[in-house]
């Protein structure tokens, strides 16, 4: 899951990188779209955590016909969720860009990428709620290979639709969400066959509503939590682009940069919050609590060990990230004044989303949300107003690690109890 993690985060580090290379206001604009974006992805996230719950469970008692049909049935209804939610967000681009404090300027720049990015969602979703599904079945291997190949595609169609190549004529910012729309949908071609010809995942069954319905409140009773948790941090992100944007577009490029970089920094851990819980729920299933109890000690104390380790590399090598994504010297100085103070926190905040997929995976996704609330709107949102308000943009940043410091505290406390109890 590394490998397809690290092709998935270069994913946005291309589009970053080539869009960056259009100016400051082209990167202000993609770092605005940032929480927006991430918000279908969140909810693209939580569906696929209840799909492969609830798949794993099916293929784990010996029931491969009822995970076919429901793995069919999910995927219809996942994807016209999607268009539908696509169309809503075409009709609110300039309300909710404009509440995010985007300035004037940027509107036609926010516009050309959401208008194209929106219609390629469905395809997006598709492809990670298959990856889900796949990795149900226990193959991790053909999901990574599925992510990396769309990254490479995206890689090499960026510069061509960006900047123009040959007969084809640079697009600006729209052609970086061309290329992505592109790279998602032949994947997404790919993945499906695979479910079909070779996992006999999917199947041709007739329309039954009844069971449609019985099938989706099985995979929501998980992923709806899921997914409202994952929702709540673009949600919360677009609070905090808006009080950056109160220090000007520069600071806001600087935090898209950082946005980037922060997942970049946690793919290690974000591999394992994948990995891990259908390792703890088949222990869960066969009553082995203490192997539990040792996975989730294992990856938290690994958790807090290599996110050390990142921090001091981000140290190092922060001035040259700084130049890469940005020539401006204003915008260079908010990057690196992001690298020497947020990634402190990462190793607390890999902590608190580990012990998150450990409830998920115990079937508690209702502790898992309340971890979410309480790291984003009792201690970060909070601690970044204040912060931004006395100390400015460096002590809101500062906010952003101690938060992170408290709610890891609490999620240890949380699921150590919860242990105790089994």
């Amino acid at each position: 899951m590394m490998l397809g993690i690290v092709s998935l985060m270069l994913f946005n580090l291309a589009d970053l990188y080539f869009v960056s290379r259009l100016g400051t206001d082209a990167l202000a604009a993609l770092g605005f779209t940032f929480p927006v974006c991430f918000t279908v992805i969140s909810l693209a996230i939580g569906l696929g955590i209840g799909t492969s719950a609830t798949l794993a469970r099916l293929l784990g008692e010996g029931d491969s016909e009822g995970a076919s049909s429901l793995a069919s049935d999910n995927l219809l209804i996942v994807a016209g969720m999607i268009v539908a939610i696509s169309i809503l967000f075409q009709t609110l681009i300039g309300p909710v860009f404009n509440a995010m404090g985007a300035p004037e300027r940027l509107m036609p720049l926010i516009y050309s990428y959401m208008e194209v990015w929106l219609i390629g969602s469905v395809f997006l979703v598709i492809n990670m709620v298959c990856n889900a599904c796949m990795r149900a079945t226990g193959d991790t291997k053909t999901p990574a290979l599925i992510m990396a190949g769309s990254s490479l595609l995206n890689f090499i169609l960026d510069p061509i639709l960006i900047f123009g190549i040959g007969p084809f004529e640079g697009m600006g910012i729209q052609g970086a969400a061309i290329a992505s729309i592109i790279a998602w949908s032949v994947t997404t071609v790919v993945a499906v066959n695979i479910l079909f010809f070779r996992k006999h995942l999917l199947v041709i069954q007739p329309v039954d509503i009844q069971r449609m319905k019985r099938h989706f409140n099985g995979v929501m009773k998980i992923g709806l939590p899921a997914a409202l948790s994952n929702m709540m941090t673009p949600v919360a992100q677009a609070i905090l682009t808006y009080l950056v944007a109160r220090h000007g577009p520069e600071a806001v490029a600087a935090f898209g940069v950082g946005n980037r970089i922060e997942s970049l920094s946690l793919l290690v851990c974000l591999a394992l919050s994948m990995t891990l819980p259908p390792f703890i729920s088949q222990n869960f299933g066969a009553g082995q609590i203490e192997r539990v109890k040792r996975a989730y000690r294992l990856v938290t104390g690994f958790s807090l060990v290599w996110q050390s380790a990142v921090f001091l590399v981000l140290l190092l090598v922060a001035d040259g990230v700084a130049s890469i994504f940005s020539d401006k010297s204003e915008v260079q100085t908010l990057i690196i004044l992001w690298i020497f103070i947020v990634p402190i926190g990462f190793a607390f905040q890999a902590v608190t989303f580990l012990t998150a997929s450990s409830f998920n995976a115990l079937h508690q996704p209702i502790r898992a949300m309340k971890l979410s609330i309480a790291r984003l709107f009792l201690f970060a949102l909070p601690l970044a107003w204040v912060s931004s308000q006395l100390f400015g943009l460096k002590g809101m940043f500062i906010s952003l690690v101690v938060s992170n410091l408290c709610v890891s505290l609490l999620a240890w406390w949380s699921m150590t109890r919860y242990l105790k109890k089994l």
